[in-house]
């Protein structure tokens, strides 16, 4: 992961095409051409090795001879000629290159390495950063830069855009110049040999000329460093991505139903919805979203009142509405008698609200006054078709002194063209969003509906566990291990158990037989009924050969059971091994819902989590849905309300509720396990029983990575490093020193809380009086593969609670060469050893991983940190400003 050297791509003084031509046609004639064109006011020089001049200048015959070092270079030429390029121009000094060239995935040569290879080698070096190969290029319109053989020149705008395919690259553009669509950034990837979407949005995240990124994108190869980037940047703007291959490739032989999911269209989902971004379906839907969320106010509900002059209008914009999942508002007695006071009797009387194609602006204004009022809307979607009876400017311009007074979201849809086009204007200058359908406004609402929940789950504080299991991760670790070393992919029924029960999560009692008679034994002990299951490696879906056998009820029964098992067994599958049976107690719940919780390992984005309808005809249903973990307990509820069973989980004709939380636990359970063990690659807990004593795992099945097979996947999002966990001693007193947890979150508000005025001025270079939840989410869920902090807390109370007396943070660049800190200790905890202890332990953890510096800034009057800062070896220096001071601490 790196933003290194990206300025020379993005920010050139001086560009060098390689392969200059003054072939009409030609790529680096194109190149050359949009280069000079564009309004680039560094140097461009051309780079030929047959010509003296090109277009009327000179040019040079190779990289050696340039002037100076280029900061980008463009090379347009043959595939093998790439690497050797790429070396000269790294010895030159010029540290960024676009590659137009496609063909580099061949060799070089017989038995060599691929072309593309040879020239991550020739780049690594020189830290020279590569964009493509087979790309069209980028454009920066903002400094007149055309690295591109695109028809033309973007305008200058706010979004960028960043696309795997080329084609749609040079088609985008056209459609965006027409409709006068401008760009910060126009980045055609290409191959992403080097310069990846996880690259490119850590560098547009901090670019100040970036509103929103829009993405298209085909493929995504580093899960991690894509929803590392992804995250740090939805944080910052909006980020929207249509991503292709939504459609279902068919159905897939797999060997467990979670592991069907593996590289499914749906992980995609759940990573998309988990980074905080807004995934969208069409390209058209992409730049909507960009003018809904560029001014989108924070919602206050999902209700929306419709507000229009034309019955059909109202009538589509509810349709797709209803279409999409959304809802409209249902207006309440006090609202409609309101709205029945200030409208003609012919109105609609209810949700969209029909105000009369006759409309003269006082009704609009006080229909839009009533609606803006109710606690029932949420927000208002405005439609007006041009009538010849008002300009539609007059109604613009009266309806906006409402809307800005308002805090609820409101879109406009102004039907028409030239008839609408200054009402337009004016909502589109006064940041209210416009669309030119009603269906199109109705999927903006929706898009800015999930957007908000995409970025709640990014901020998301989730719960502490409550059942308080402490997980035996030993134990269960060394079950896969033995398993693996064995051979065996499969856990048994019985290992199965076993691996649950290590992380408390209830199952059933289960016995292994060898043989028939041993398994009729051992159901005698058990006591009748009981439940026989066949043991084989080969047989993994054991209903489907007649190896489940239910309600045994004498020995007799078993006998014949585990016989018949046999013969069905070798005449469906002559080819697997019987090893045994497994023996179960039969359990009556008669209330129960059969569901199923599982883990699957997809092999960009690593564990999944899957919850939904379980039982034999799980196939069949498509009440499921998939999560990333690690999971907090709002997570994990979010996660059965889109799996759509919870209906089914509530009190109904007798049938009483659920067990909700033991339910959020053992999917809290299931997270678990995804987090500490590596070698688990599929998990089934099917049937998993679900009902008002609790949750009961009736069957699970397990599969292990064996040694070797390549299938380990790290999790894409870091879970919490408990191993970092240590108690110190300071004034007598024991203090727990641990990384921040997400949960941390009413800690860290109760500590700033108590802190001084003095000290909150110290800490963030301003008074204030407390921080706001946005703040306190960000500051408590922390991206743990790129930012680190540690907490202190005291000892528990009588009630068990500790209480946060410092705290020591860092956030570290995506190269890891330096990390900025901040540290603020609890005024009675001052001077007395433990901002060192903090210090120290920021300064080793960095040091662990590689960071090269670590840098920080305190006021002038902050004297108590700059002797910290002295004593932990930090230089301490002034800025320009005079008011603050550096630090910085080398970890070389």
């Amino acid at each position: 992961m790196s933003v290194r050297n990206l300025e020379s791509l993005f920010q050139p003084g001086s560009v060098a095409v390689i392969g200059a031509s003054d072939r009409a046609g030609s790529i680096g004639a194109v190149v050359l051409a949009n280069l000079k064109q564009g309004g680039f006011t560094g140097p461009v020089w051309a780079v030929n090795l047959r010509h003296a001049t090109i277009d009327g200048e000179a040019a040079w015959r190779d990289v050696a001879s340039l002037p100076q070092a280029p900061h980008l270079a463009v090379i347009c030429t043959p595939a093998a000629t790439v690497p050797g390029l790429i070396a000269e121009l790294g010895r030159k000094g010029t540290r960024a290159a676009i590659v137009l060239s496609a063909g580099l995935k061949a060799p070089a040569a017989a038995g060599e390495p691929s072309l593309e290879q040879a020239m991550l080698d020739a780049a690594r070096p020189h830290l020279l950063r590569i964009l493509g190969p087979n790309c069209i290029g980028a454009l920066v319109p903002g400094i007149g830069l055309n690295a591109s053989f695109a028809p033309g020149m973007g305008l200058p705008g706010k979004i960028a855009f960043v696309t795997q395919s080329g084609a749609l690259a040079t088609a985008m553009l056209d459609w965006a110049n027409g409709r006068g669509i401008g760009f910060s950034h126009f980045i055609s990837l290409g191959d992403s040999a080097d310069v990846d979407f996880g690259d490119v949005l850590d560098y547009l995240a901090s670019d100040p000329g970036t509103r929103a990124i829009l993405m298209y994108a085909e493929s995504i190869r580093a899960g991690r460093k894509f929803m590392s980037a992804a995250r740090g940047a939805s944080r910052n703007k909006p980020v929207i991505l249509v991503k292709a291959g939504r459609a279902p490739e068919g159905a897939r032989a797999a060997a467990s139903h979670t592991g069907a999911l593996a590289g499914s269209d749906v992980v995609v989902d759940a990573a998309i919805r988990r980074a905080g971004m807004l995934r969208v379906d069409t390209l058209e839907a992409l730049f909507d979203a960009a003018e809904t969320l560029a001014h989108a106010r924070p919602l206050l509900g999902q209700r929306l009142a419709i507000l229009t002059n034309g019955g059909g209008a109202g009538v589509l914009a509810s349709d797709a509405l209803s279409l999409g999942g959304g809802r409209l508002a249902s207006l309440s007695p006090p609202t409609l008698a309101a709205l029945d006071a200030c409208l003609p009797a012919t109105w609609s009387h209810g949700n969209p609200v029909d105000i009369i194609g006759d409309a003269p602006v006082a009704r609009y204004q006080d229909a839009l006054k009533v609606l803006l009022a109710a606690a029932e809307v949420d927000a208002v979607l405005f439609i007006h078709a041009p009538t010849a009876l008002v300009p539609a400017a007059d109604i613009a311009g009266a309806c906006l002194a409402l809307i800005a007074d308002t805090a609820k979201p409101v879109l406009a849809c102004w039907l028409g063209d030239g008839a609408v086009a200054g009402a337009r204007a004016l909502y589109s200058a006064a940041g209210v969003p416009c669309y030119s359908t009603p269906e199109r406004a109705a999927a903006a609402w929706l898009q800015l509906v999930d957007f908000q929940r995409n970025q709640r789950e990014l901020q998301q504080l989730p719960l502490p566990r409550v059942d308080g299991v402490v997980p035996r991760r030993a134990q269960a670790l060394a079950l896969l291990e033995r398993a693996a070393a064995n051979g065996r992919e499969w856990l048994d029924a019985s290992e199965a158990q076993d691996l649950l029960a290590a992380y408390g999560i209830p199952g059933l009692r289960t016995l292994r037989a060898a043989d028939v008679e041993a398994a009729v034994t051992l159901a005698a002990g058990i006591g009748f009924p009981v439940v026989l299951k066949i043991v084989s490696q080969q047989v993994i879906h054991k209903s489907d050969v007649g190896g489940v056998a239910l309600g045994l009820a004498t020995s007799d029964a078993v006998r014949a059971a585990a016989i018949r098992m046999r013969q069905q067994v070798a005449r469906l599958n002559p080819g697997a091994t019987v090893l045994g049976f497994t023996v179960q107690p039969m359990v009556n719940r008669p209330h129960a819902h059969e569901m199923i919780a599982g883990l699957a390992t997809d092999p960009v984005f690593g564990p999944v989590l899957l919850f939904g309808q379980g039982g034999t005809d799980v196939e069949l249903s498509v009440r499921h849905a998939v999560a990333l973990p690690p999971l907090g307990a709002g997570l994990a509820r979010d996660l059965v309300a889109r799996s759509g069973v919870a209906p089914l989980l509530a009190a109904h004709r007798g049938r009483p509720a659920i067990d909700d939380q033991a339910l959020i636990d053992t999917l809290l359970k299931v997270s678990q396990l995804a987090c500490d063990l590596a070698p688990l690659a599929e998990l089934d807990i099917n049937p998993l029983l679900v009902d008002a004593q609790g949750v009961l795992a009736l069957d699970a099945r397990v599969r292990v990575h064996l040694p070797g097979s390549g299938g380990e996947r790290p999790l894409a999002i870091r879970p919490y490093p408990a191993e970092l966990e240590e108690t110190v001693t300071i004034g007598g007193k024991q203090l727990l020193l641990r990384p921040i947890r997400p949960e941390d979150s009413d800690l860290l508000k109760a500590f700033y809380a108590d802190c001084t005025p003095a000290d909150m001025r110290l800490r963030f270079f301003l008074s204030r009086r407390e921080v706001p939840h946005s703040e306190l989410a960000r500051y408590s869920q922390i991206d743990y593969d790129r930012e680190m902090t540690f907490i202190a807390l005291t000892p528990p109370d009588q009630r068990g609670a500790r209480s946060m007396v410092g705290e020591v943070r860092a956030v570290c660049d995506p190269d890891n060469l330096r990390a900025e800190f901040a540290i603020l200790v609890a005024s009675p905890w001052q001077g007395k050893g433990l901002g060192h202890l903090l210090m120290g332990s920021l300064v080793g953890y960095l040091r662990g991983r590689g960071t090269r510096e670590v840098l920080g800034q305190c006021l002038v009057q902050n004297t108590a940190m700059q002797a910290l800062a002295r004593r932990a070896g930090f230089e301490v220096g002034s800025v320009p400003s005079g008011d603050t001071l550096s630090l910085r601490l080398s970890l070389r």
